[in-house]
């Protein structure tokens, strides 16, 4: 879901946090994180992915991005085939490849709950349009942005798009997003986190006002938390990646984690090292570190 923007300098050199017990699981975020500025995926970074997964250590994709958006990764999810889409909403089996994923675990957002944070927004923070992401549909508000690089499968206002009988209804709720023209980014999250208090999770992945808004309790680092435990793996044993505040969560529960050298300060600040940036295959670096200490 980010828009790649410069956020912070980069740091020339990772800064290693203390060693955990030896990794199971590599969880690392896309925008920004994994994908260059670009949305490739650099030879270098493949490799490291390839050789972790050779090692016995599990690499999970944790992404604010829908399931549709994942073919950039879907060649590179190796044997267990599964991504945590949407910030925690869904966990996705990616297998069959672009168009033909299939959700494992859906933690949706509760119609009414929706519903509730559209109305605080709206009074809270006038001005403020929305977009509604389902598992397998997307609509928007006329107002909304073109923000996306994709037509909606509808238009209208979002309590119409929200309703027990709107197009759609019969499909779990994933996701709204809350975009604003005028207010600074950081400034909308925190005037949203109080209006909307626990009816909802709220964060933010791009540069730009837009907000998604989750479940109660639905994050990465939740989501993560829940397949980790399917697995008999501990946040010891996990070293994660990112570089926006819907990855500071993760980053704080995961052991090792590292903050990338364009991460936003939040992020630096809830990492418990940095790497140097996307663009200079940040992820990469640190995982040939790790396995090289293996041998």
């Amino acid at each position: 879901m980010r828009e790649n923007g410069p956020v912070t300098s980069a740091t020339r050199q990772p800064e290693t946090p203390a060693a955990a017990l030896p990794p199971r699981l590599i969880a690392t975020d896309l925008d920004g994180t994994l994908l260059r500025d670009d949305k490739s995926v650099s030879e270098r970074t493949v490799a490291a992915l390839a050789a972790a997964e050779e090692a016995g250590i599990e690499v999970f994709f944790v992404t604010g991005r829908p399931a549709r958006w994942m073919d950039v990764v879907s060649d590179h999810v190796h044997g267990h085939g599964l991504a945590i889409c949407g910030n925690g909403a869904a966990v996705v089996d990616l297998h069959g490849g672009p168009g033909a994923h299939r959700f494992v675990k859906v933690r949706e957002l509760a119609r009414e709950n929706a519903l509730d944070a559209v109305r605080l927004l709206r009074e809270a923070a006038p001005g403020t349009v929305f977009a509604v992401e389902q598992t397998y549909g997307f609509y928007q508000e006329p107002a909304y942005p073109k923000l996306h690089m994709e037509i909606p499968d509808n238009l209208a206002p979002a309590e119409q798009l929200l309703a027990p009988d709107a197009p759609g209804a019969g499909e779990p709720v994933l996701k709204i997003l809350a975009f604003h023209h005028e207010l600074d980014p950081d400034a909308f999250l925190t005037v949203a986190r109080r209006a909307v208090g626990d009816r909802a999770t709220i964060t933010r992945s791009s540069p730009s006002a837009l907000l998604e808004i989750s479940g109660p309790g639905v994050s990465k680092a939740s989501t993560l938390e829940l397949c980790c435990a399917e697995r008999g793996i501990s946040p010891e044993e996990v070293v994660a990646f990112g570089d926006m505040p819907n990855d500071v969560e993760m980053l704080t529960w995961a052991a090792t984690s590292y903050a990338m050298g364009n991460a936003h300060p939040a992020v630096i600040a809830a990492a418990s090292g940095r790497t140097v940036a996307n663009n200079e295959d940040g992820v990469a670096v640190v995982i040939e570190k790790i396995l090289a200490e293996r041998l």
